[in-house]
């Protein structure tokens, strides 16, 4: 095994920022409660706000409609069990001729597709929305699942395996006229490309710190004014009462470092990363034959390559480039421990052979050019030596 590493999984999660690290540290000595009304309890308590001005910023968004959460997941939750409250009776099944019915996609996160699916269990008419070949939705089905019962309609921003971007003010606009509610999974798409929720025009959004070298565990759920939100964690006032809990200080306030950052480099990220990423598709384009790129050619994020290597298998090119120091994934990290073929590979319409032999590079800042060529060098001998051996054991 090489002493070599390199790190290409950052969609999986990224590593703090020296800037972040620091203001943790520093934030180690404010140990007050901010929710007490003490000298210490208000230092705290006023780190807390600062940052979460400094999110709200990086999403357009005033700072008194977010909330912190412990990450995506439990932002995703938030919102559909808020939906769930929302038109369910008291035995939680949906009431008889109101709005009771779910569009989602068929690529959404782990999260997103079981939260729907659970509604689905307790008699919530759930519609998952078929994707083209590049990852879209196509809007005439949009418009064609839509109705008088659609409740609300939840479509993640970019995917976290393929990288697809949605057209999501469109999306936004036709769900706005059917009178729903509009959520998005935008987990990996900020600090990767501008986000203005008003420019989305959604009513809920939700992301995550650590995939914008910010810390694990903390994330944030946007909620528009005027629209619903009940807490999925019951307890005391923190949050207005949206989420109780002790303020997590140290998550907070590397959140709102990370936030800060990434909100003046999302330019020179999509402008500096993009071109890594062009660099390494053309790079494993002309070295291997008969590979294909999955995901939208154009709206895609600036960091993300998916390539399915027929005659070779996912989880064998994974072992074969860690001995060798490089670091990628076959899909989305939260499902790593399935042996199952990616559901968003699936989902565009490629085979079973396709979907297992994909791999996911996710690049991010401290990849350099030295890192991509070292990928393009290494990898076409993993492929060719499993393909031979496949070839060998037909």
């Amino acid at each position: 095994m090489t002493e070599r590493r390199v790190y290409i999984d950052y969609n999986a999660t990224t590593p703090l920022r020296p800037e972040v690290k620091a203001a943790m540290i520093a934030d180690l000595e404010i140990y007050g409660n901010a929710s007490s009304m003490h000298a210490a309890g208000r230092l705290a308590h006023g780190r807390v706000e600062a940052a979460r001005s400094a999110v709200g910023k990086l999403l357009g968004a005033p700072p008194e409609a977010l909330i912190f959460t412990s990450g995506g997941s439990e932002s995703n939750n938030t919102v559909f069990q808020t939906m769930r409250r929302l038109a369910s009776d008291p035995s939680g099944r949906p009431l008889a001729g109101g709005r009771n019915e779910i569009i989602t996609t068929a690529i959404e996160h782990p999260c997103v597709l079981n939260s729907a699916s659970y509604l689905k269990s307790l008699g919530f008419k759930v519609t998952f929305l078929p994707v083209d070949g590049y990852g879209k939705i196509r809007l005439e089905d949009l418009r064609a699942a839509l109705s008088e019962k659609t409740l609300f309609v939840s479509v993640m921003m970019a995917n976290n395996e393929i990288g697809t971007i949605q057209d999501m003010g469109e999306i936004s606009r036709l769900v706005k006229d059917a009178g729903a509610f509009m959520h998005t999974d935008a987990v990996q798409a900020v600090g990767k490309v501008p986000v203005n929720v008003d420019e989305l025009g959604v009513d809920y959004l939700t992301m995550s710190a650590h995939k914008i070298y910010g810390p694990k565990g903390i994330g944030a759920l946007y909620f528009r004014r005027g629209s619903p939100l009940f807490p999925l964690i019951h307890g005391g006032h923190q949050e207005d009462g949206y989420r109780a809990g002790t303020y997590n200080n140290i998550g907070i306030l590397g959140f709102g470092t990370a936030a800060a950052i990434a909100a003046g480099e999302v330019e020179t990220y999509g402008r500096e990363i993009s071109a890594l990423r062009l660099r390494l598709r053309e790079g494993l384009e002309a070295a291997i034959p008969h590979i294909k790129i999955n995901g939208h050619p154009v709206d895609t994020l600036p960091n993300t390559l998916n390539v399915s290597f027929p005659g070779a298998e996912g989880e064998s090119i994974l072992l074969g480039m860690d001995i060798m120091g490089i670091e990628a994934s076959t899909g989305s990290a939260c499902a790593s421990g399935s042996l199952e073929p990616s559901h968003v590979i699936m989902a565009l319409g490629v085979g079973p052979e396709l979907a297992h032999g994909s791999i996911r590079f996710s690049l991010g800042w401290g990849i350099t050019v030295e890192d991509i060529d070292y990928i393009i060098e290494t990898v076409p001998p993993i492929i060719a030596r499993l393909r031979a051996m496949s070839t060998l054991a037909s």
